[in-house]
């Protein structure tokens, strides 16, 4: 059984102000051609479809096309929602578009509720776990304590029981959005830490043949079963060596992985990432494939020079980026607050302003466990509003 592996769409999102929907629609073309062409049984996506819980409305016309092409292909489509949707308004109809093969699964409840398709080899179960925001689902799942590992083992327990339960040989195949451990992060990917931990181990997934993952932008290959597809656009200048593809997947007789395909999406416009003195770049011969690029440049003069960014436009047209990280400045009292903040996580810039109020004295334990419980209640309210709105 083949599967064509996505996710993390983010509709509706923008590059450094460059609306990014005509690409979008791009590569909804090209997912349909590639399901065409390679007589795709399922179309599995991980997460994330819009940018945000409430989405432009040309995002929304966008979803609502793809849906009605995919139905129109009588292909089974399977997706959940990730921690940029609202699962709850992705949810809306759920029930109604099933009859057309569109398969939404964004209760946490819901979990080990199968899709059930059949080939010549017999069942292959299909469960879609949504984003689980640890505060919200972990009395609806039974979990021991908060957090991402927690939710998620409960959840898997509860596939690993529904699939004990159905007839021997039933392969499946888990769809999931996640940080897991092994995979690497980009710039574009919102924060889902929970009490100092993001990551989650691959043996959580243990039991199932294949998963499907979403949240990191990045293609990538945690195991052998275990793999993201990546954003098919780049979303931030930290992707510029991304290669972005989907997943063709075919599932062998035995649950065994009988083929694991890279399929090339549409790129709108390549990046680069320019570094060093103004004049340097402007004059050097071997920048030449950036011209027609969408450039970040940092710029590295020891004197911010006269209107760089427009004399930069003159030779890179599609410049969108430019910062100032002057050679030799002492990097304390000099770079600036966001050159400072690069890479921090809030846990740590809090930690470091309790030892900066002292006068050196460090966060003890227990004041670091409060920072994480006040940074976690936080962020599971924002959750918790966004997704009552």
């Amino acid at each position: 059984m083949k599967f064509l592996h996505t996710s993390d769409w983010h509709l509706g999102r923008s590059f450094h102000r460059v609306n990014m929907l005509g690409a979008q629609a791009a590569f909804i073309d090209h997912l349909v051609e590639t399901v065409e062409e390679h007589r795709v049984d399922a179309v599995l996506v991980a997460g994330d479809i819009y940018d945000r819980a409430v989405p432009p409305l040309p995002a929304v016309e966008l979803y609502d096309r793809a849906l009605h092409r995919l139905a129109g292909l009588g292909v089974p489509t399977v997706m959940i929602s990730g921690n940029h949707d609202s699962a709850r308004r992705l949810g809306v109809g759920a029930g109604l578009i099933e009859g057309a093969g569109i398969y939404l699964r964004t209760d946490p409840a819901g979990c080990a509720d199968p899709v059930v398709l059949a080939d010549v080899h017999g069942d292959v179960a299909l469960y879609g776990l949504p984003y689980l925001e640890p505060a919200l689902v972990k009395d609806t799942l039974g979990a021991p304590k908060v957090g991402h590992e927690a939710v998620l083992r409960a959840a898997m327990d509860r596939v690993r029981a529904d699939l004990a339960g159905r007839a021997p040989g039933t392969r499946s195949v888990v769809l999931a959005h996640a940080f897991v451990t092994g995979g690497q992060p980009s710039d574009s990917e919102r924060d889902i830490t929970v009490g100092g931990v993001e990551a989650v181990p691959a043996d959580v997934f243990a039991g199932v043949d294949y998963v499907a993952l979403g949240h990191l932008h990045g293609c990538q290959t945690i195991d052998e079963r275990v793999r993201y597809s990546g954003s098919p656009l780049a979303y931030s200048f930290s992707e510029a060596d991304h290669r972005k593809t989907m997943w063709l997947i075919e599932l062998g007789a035995a649950g065994e992985l009988a083929g694991a395909e890279r399929i090339a999406t549409p790129v709108p416009r390549a990046l680069g990432r320019l570094r060093g003195r103004l004049e340097e770049l402007l004059r050097d011969p071997a920048l030449h494939a950036h011209e027609d690029r969408w450039i970040e440049a940092t710029l590295t003069d020891a004197v911010r020079p006269e209107d760089p960014m427009a004399r930069l436009a003159a030779r890179f047209p599609h410049v969108l980026s430019l910062a100032f990280e002057p050679e030799g400045r002492e990097e304390d009292g000099a770079a600036s607050y966001a050159q400072r903040l690069k890479g921090r996580t809030d846990q740590e810039i809090a930690e470091d302003f309790v030892a900066h109020v002292r006068g050196g004295g460090r966060a003890d334990d227990a004041e670091r466990a409060v920072l994480r419980g006040a940074f976690d209640d936080v962020r599971t309210q924002a959750v918790a509003e966004e997704t009552l709105r």
